[in-house]
């Protein structure tokens, strides 16, 4: 049962992920000049989404 809840856990990140890189790489195409400013927002966005699955991880560990 606990993988069931971690798997639906990082079905929200995954799906978030792909809309952040999707859309930093539209913003690169369009604006090529600021690539260097989002690619670093872009990586500070992955951790803090990164973390929402870590958290589901932890928490299915903790009430096992």
């Amino acid at each position: 049962m606990a993988t069931i809840g971690y798997g639906l856990a990082v079905l929200g990140p995954g799906i978030g992920l792909g809309i952040l890189i999707g859309k930093t790489v539209e913003g690169i195409a369009r604006q090529p000049e600021v690539a260097g400013q989002l690619r670093t927002t872009m990586f500070i966005g992955i951790g803090f989404v990164e973390v929402l699955g870590l958290l589901g991880l932890i928490t299915g560990f903790l009430f096992k």
